[in-house]
């Protein structure tokens, strides 16, 4: 089910807060809990199993680690040795689930390629919804848990809500368990959260039908086109076009989420903070998908030992944590090469060009112009064939004189077509609306802004404008 359809607005959310706020606090875990796997089971009723499974194994890990703790006859090598095993068991277990359904037709692809023919067939599954955001959640958790940072929790029941909660399950934010600990046992949501929550949700909703949606036919209408119809800044035009799209419609899906948590007294961390506004990749990716960058930091980078045990040491952990990003985003090569390519750039970054980049503002703003654009199109396109074409495009190789009239006249059209609303965009990506939201929301002004900006997104969806969310792939 998708936060911007007519199902999800008119039919599951006001039964479900209807039930939910006349149930008793003690109880509304529970009620949660049911509606959030109802939430799944619409679009994933095949694969609701798959993650009570998860659900219900992890949480036995967890309480087989945290007895350990609790028993002091115990010695301290048997005690260490078992917690040890329960671990890697789980670890084991929820990458195994992820690398089989989320790799292992590329991993036979590789196979099948490396030995020149089809030596072993494809595995026809598809991909669960959320299965890489919950296991993620998951593993945080069971890794804090190993690690003392907390206790395990033994209400299964809190646990199962916490990873199930539908306004984060299937596209983030990746809340760690120590982000909604307190709230899953007691919480109080107040009119003011309330009122910023709605606030927030239909700020997400606006972003992605009224901008993310729209702004995407611009990328469609240059992929009409083809790379072979198109001149070097109609291939930059179309590449911010698609950059645009991606960011309303993921920031879009993580402000309704957040949106939806206060409403039920749950504070879920934010996941972008104005990521377009960076002067370098670094910052960047602090920016944006935040939370999916704090996971890859505390549980990848700085375990293999971060930026504090000399160069070589970075450069290791630079490179597992690109490789994995960019496997996490999907299995395929664009995936790869684009993790690659973005561990290139920050490894450069972090040895001497940040420093530049950080004394003048306005080149590392220039800088980005042009990286943000360029490394979304290698993240979007998975025909490397046309990826190829297409990077040739946007700096000026193999233009012939007959394409590049046609291509102009092709670039003044999208330029007529998109400028008010790219312009639009363009604002949006600055800190403003949202400081605008969280300062005024409390006014009529406001409300009646979002009321308005509600019912459009609603008039879009009715005719028809609601699309998937982007992240819901990956």
């Amino acid at each position: 089910m998708v936060f911007s359809s007519m199902e999800f607005l008119f039919r599951f959310l006001p039964i479900f807060l209807t039930a939910y706020f006349i149930t008793k606090p003690a109880y509304r875990n529970i009620t949660l809990l049911i509606g959030s796997l109802i939430f799944y089971a619409y679009g994933e009723p095949v694969y609701i199993l798959l993650m009570l499974i998860s659900i219900l194994f992890n949480h036995f890990v967890a309480l087989r680690i945290k007895r350990f703790y609790d028993i002091e006859v115990y010695s301290e090598i048997d005690c260490s040795f078992e917690r040890n095993c329960w671990f890697i068991t789980s670890m084991i277990f929820n990458f195994g689930l992820l690398f089989l359904f989320k790799y292992m037709n590329f991993f036979i692809e590789i196979i099948n390629d490396i030995a020149g023919t089809a030596l072993l067939k494809e595995v026809a599954i598809t991909l669960p919804l959320g299965i890489s955001f919950y296991t993620f959640q998951i593993t945080s958790y069971i890794i804090d848990v190993y690690k003392l940072k907390y206790q395990a929790d033994t209400s299964l029941l809190n646990f199962a809500t916490y990873v199930a909660m539908f306004p984060k399950l299937t596209s983030g934010p990746i809340a760690n368990y120590s982000d909604i600990r307190t709230e899953l046992t007691e919480r109080k949501p107040t009119l003011d959260d309330v009122e910023k929550g709605v606030a927030l949700f239909v700020m997400g909703l606006a972003y992605k039908v009224l901008l993310a949606n729209k702004i995407s036919h611009l990328w469609t209408d240059v992929q009409t086109v083809g790379p072979y119809g198109i001149n070097t800044a109609t291939a930059w035009l179309g590449s911010w076009g698609y950059s645009m799209q991606l960011l309303f419609d993921f920031m879009g899906y993580s402000l309704m989420a957040v949106g939806l948590g206060l409403i039920m007294g749950f504070h879920i961390p934010d996941n972008f903070d104005s990521p377009y506004m960076s002067r370098s990749v670094t910052e960047f990716w602090r920016r944006w998908h935040i939370t999916l960058g704090r996971w890859f930091r505390d549980y990848v980078y700085i375990p293999i030992g971060g930026s504090k045990k000399g160069v070589p040491r970075m450069i290791l952990a630079l490179f597992a944590v690109w490789t994995f990003t960019g496997l996490w985003h999907g299995a395929d090569w664009n995936f790869l090469i684009w993790g690659l390519f973005l561990f290139v750039v920050v490894l450069i970054e972090k040895l001497f060009l940040k420093k530049a980049l950080d004394k003048v503002k306005i080149l590392g703003h220039i800088y980005m112009l042009f990286m943000i654009p360029f490394s979304w199109t290698i993240f979007n396109m998975s025909d490397l064939h046309n990826l190829v074409l297409y990077i040739k495009r946007m700096f000026g190789m193999t233009i012939e004189g007959s394409v590049l009239t046609k291509a102009m006249s092709k670039l003044i059209l999208l330029g007529k077509t998109y400028w008010w609303l790219m312009l639009i965009c363009i604002f949006c990506c600055t800190p403003i609306p949202r400081k605008l939201i969280d300062k005024y929301y409390k006014t009529w002004t406001c409300k009646i802004i979002l009321l308005v900006a509600f019912w459009y997104s609603v008039y879009q969806i009715a005719d028809g404008g609601a699309n998937p969310f982007l992240y819901f792939k990956f």
